[in-house]
């Protein structure tokens, strides 16, 4: 399947169209979708106006009366699998699976450095940054908790391959943790040292999803695909390239 990854304009904003989001389509069951977001779109419509996958929501609806809605959020700079729910009873579920840690999180990361050990956990509540920031975040031991656990799954050159596991959801959290961890993810421009141009995407990847949609089966597990902007510093990292992202 073709990637749209890297259609942008001359302002390098991503350029997608109806039937490119359809084509990023993971899994479709009667309560909940999971698309394969790029990186470099946000996921809702900011104050500013602007671009945003809930613009392709109405291709979706497939029979539905109403668009799908978002069940949990992913920034704007971070591509993989991101939940909608179909309907405002599946919404409401959804929401409450994330609010209360049911749903595993898994995300791919290449960050500059790297820890020693080989898995860890990192137990750092965070703040805001200030008002002025918005979203920015910090470490804050009187803000909320906030808890990563991590594996080294390859290192090459300087870089190490991470996958982390959000056991809460804090805003940017796995950002600001790997930061204060002194290890940053590439291409973060606001907790790295990446410029704001794009021109090194952030190496960070909603890699799966596992939501125990029904009472009756078991837990919906989905994979997306790795994005082309991350696969020659993963693959650098030991990461061979797969067929197919993994559905079950």
């Amino acid at each position: 399947m073709k990637r749209n990854d890297e259609k942008r304009n001359e302002e390098g904003t991503l350029k997608l169209t109806p039937d490119d989001v359809l084509a990023r389509l993971l899994y479709r069951d009667g309560l909940m979708l999971v698309i394969d977001k790029p990186a470099g779109i946000s996921v809702h419509r900011g104050p500013k106006g602007g671009a945003s996958i809930e613009d392709y929501f109405e291709g979706l609806r497939f029979g539905l009366p109403r668009d799908p809605a978002l069940a949990h959020r992913l920034d704007r700079e971070t591509s993989g699998c991101l939940v909608l729910g179909r309907h405002r009873k599946a919404l409401a579920s959804l929401g409450k699976m994330f609010k209360n840690g049911q749903v595993g999180k898994t995300y791919w990361a290449v960050t500059q450095g790297g820890p020693s050990e080989v898995e860890g956990r990192i137990d750092m509540p965070l703040g805001k940054l200030d008002e002025s920031r918005g979203w920015w975040m910090k470490p804050d031991p009187n803000g909320q908790p906030a808890i990563t656990t991590w594996t080294v799954k390859g290192r090459a050159d300087g870089m190490t391959w991470l996958e982390l596991h959000p056991l809460t959801g804090r805003t940017h959290q796995l950002r600001v943790h790997c930061q204060a961890m002194g290890w940053p993810i590439i291409g973060d421009p606001i907790y790295g040292d990446a410029p704001r141009d794009g021109v090194v995407r952030l190496q960070l990847l909603s890699r799966e999803i596992v939501v125990p949609i029904s009472k009756n089966k078991p837990p919906v597990r989905v994979t997306a695909h790795v994005p082309p902007h991350m696969r020659e510093r993963l693959q650098a990292c030991g990461w061979q390239e797969e067929a197919q992202a993994a559905i079950s």
